[in-house]
């Protein structure tokens, strides 16, 4: 089916979640399509859909390829203008599609945008996974306007102006199918975790723009797959981390600023352990020696594509000095330092 925008859900034994979220998916998603695309579950949940959610479309991935695999396998099937990651613990709200698909026919250059990700628990705050858009540091941690480490801010409407950003979260990302295609996909090796965040660096290089429209609002449970605390969430993204700047930092930046986030992690991983939490600094560990072990597939996919070899804007300061050092807890505190390229 031929649709301007196609809402698309990964599944993976996720019965509850669909149970739950679903219906407002379907409710509030006007003329989209709503697909489910479900990852070789063994639970009932392509049984629930077909059962109680008849105007969804269902895509039967032949294998578990996480987030990434996932997406590239179901997409290949889907004709639309604009794709709608969207995670399976998402509460839409009514008229959450019009304003970001508006603001991405309105300039071609935006290749994706997110909307406001508050909290499903708590929706006075900003929530985890991408609050009101992500950036990184100069050492590519990752943190969002309205979330700094695991420190959500309260919605104010501080954050709802319409801006660029450097990753829109996976949560509930809208991509440009065109630029999607055009630009590699999503890097299944990152499995999940982060692999957003590299397509959107990617696309950046390629010379589009990345947006958050806070005029659409969504309510994220978050950790519906892993939680926060889960050793194996620890892993993939300090492993991710260091493939992100790997694949992506031009090489006269890559040559210190690679050594100094092993550094950084170390530290951190320390942290872990004076916290009581061993098997996070394992994980850590663990992720590093996976780095290293297959450093040189990451690295050739440096080349993997004809790009420019520039850095998008990120904020120049280290995100762990202002956090844990100064103090800083929110976003408003740091653009006292200007974002740079």
């Amino acid at each position: 089916m031929n649709s301007k925008v196609a809402v698309v859900i990964l599944n993976w034994n996720g019965q509850v979640l669909l149970q739950q979220f679903l219906p407002s998916v379907v409710k509030f998603s006007g003329n989209a399509v709503v697909y489910v695309a479900d990852n070789a579950s063994t639970d009932d949940s392509v049984k629930l859909i077909e059962e109680q959610f008849p105007t969804v479309k269902i895509i039967h991935n032949t294998r578990n390829g996480g987030y990434a695999g996932g997406y590239n396998e179901a997409l290949k099937s889907i004709v639309a203008d604009y794709f709608v990651l969207l995670n399976s613990d998402v509460e839409v709200t009514e008229n959450w599609i019009t304003p970001i698909q508006q603001l991405m026919d309105s300039d071609h250059h935006i290749a994706a945008c997110q909307p406001k990700l508050l909290n499903y628990y708590d929706k006075s705050k900003f929530e985890y996974a991408g609050a009101s858009g992500g950036h990184i540091d100069r050492y590519g941690y990752p943190f969002c306007r309205g979330r700094i480490f695991d420190e959500c801010e309260t919605d104010n409407g501080q954050y709802n102006d319409t801006r660029t950003c450097f990753w829109a979260t996976g949560a509930c990302l809208f991509v440009r199918a065109e630029t999607f295609r055009t630009v590699g996909q999503l890097d299944e090796d990152f499995f999940a975790h982060m692999e957003e965040i590299d397509l959107c660096w990617r696309m950046q290089q390629f010379g589009y723009k990345i947006m958050v429209c806070p005029q659409s609002v969504v309510y994220h449970v978050g950790g519906g797959t892993l939680s926060q605390q889960n050793a194996k969430k620890t892993y993939l993204n300090f492993r991710n981390g260091l493939g992100l700047l790997l694949k992506n930092l031009p090489i006269q930046m890559l040559w210190y600023k690679l050594p100094l986030r092993i550094f950084l992690d170390q530290v951190a991983a320390i942290k872990f352990l004076f916290d009581g939490k061993k098997e996070d600094f394992f994980a850590i560990g663990r992720a590093h020696r996976n780095f290293i072990f297959n450093f040189n597939r990451w690295r050739k996919k440096r080349y993997s594509h004809q790009r420019k070899n520039l850095l998008p804007e990120v904020y120049d300061g280290s995100i762990v000095w202002r956090y844990f050092v100064c103090k800083d807890r929110s976003f408003s505190s740091l653009e006292k330092r200007k974002f740079t390229q």
